[in-house]
């Protein structure tokens, strides 16, 4: 039986996962801050389904991940999926604490994991996929920060892949549109009118469409790697050049 290690599991495109995962017969370690969250999984998902409490901005707990034990000390697949935004805002407008949170969540605890597990995804000759967006190519006003640890996640991904050459480790950057889950409430404040407004009339890319892509790609057989993956909702597209007329 293989074994998946999930980040962000508590919600969204994460939790959908780990149930996609689980119901496909894998083991899942499900991985996020909200602990409550995390039982009611495994509640959910039973035995195969083990809940591990650790923040992105945790590196010593993000380094235990790779010391478990027993059933749970192999690790097939690894997907980072983890990661927040911060309030839309120009950079010059913005909270540094917030962006400091962003930064360490999307691209510090992303890589220390990484790190850490890569012995064990090279001993299974496993897969990584990296929850990038597709903020990294096209950029928006108030985005910049969001939208570049996005970048960086990508890039990551296929530098990682030359890291790895020969080792069999497969590397994938899966980089959505819209999607409707917590991330735009959580961005708001919980404003849910605005999470609402943002949406309506979209028919965006649901956490359960996110799921079966991540879980095709992870099941793809060993000689066969993604690079990378763009998805967007049908009424989704990328806007035209901004201009600011003078006075």
């Amino acid at each position: 039986m293989k074994t998946v290690l999930i980040t962000g599991a508590t919600a969204g495109i994460g939790a959908a996962s780990a149930r996609a995962f689980a119901h496909a017969g894998w083991r899942v370690i499900g991985t996020g801050r909200r602990a409550d969250r995390l039982r009611d999984l495994q509640e959910e998902l039973g035995a195969y389904f083990l809940p591990l409490s650790v923040d992105m901005q945790d590196r010593a707990g993000l380094e235990s991940l790779a010391k478990l034990e027993g059933e749970w000390s192999g690790v097939d697949c690894l997907i980072n999926n983890a990661g927040l935004a911060p309030p839309m805002a120009d950079l010059q407008d913005s909270e540094w604490d917030k962006l400091q949170t962003v930064i360490d969540t999307n691209v510090t605890g992303l890589v220390a994991l990484t790190r850490a597990l890569l012995p064990k995804l090279i001993a299974s000759q496993g897969s990584i996929i990296n929850l990038s967006s597709v903020a990294a190519t096209y950029p928006y006003k108030g985005g910049a920060v969001y939208g570049a640890t996005k970048a960086f996640v990508r890039q990551f991904s296929l530098m990682l892949r030359n890291d790895l050459a020969g080792t069999g480790v497969r590397v994938t950057s899966i980089e959505p549109g819209m999607a409707e889950t917590e991330f735009t409430l959580v961005r708001n404040g919980g404003d849910q009118a605005a999470s609402d407004a943002l949406y309506d009339g979209i028919d965006p890319m649901t956490p359960e469409d996110l799921a079966e892509t991540i879980l095709w790609v992870a099941s793809r057989p060993p000689h066969l790697n993604i690079n990378a993956l763009e998805l967007m909702p049908t009424r989704q597209n990328w806007a035209g050049f901004a201009t600011n007329r003078k006075a």
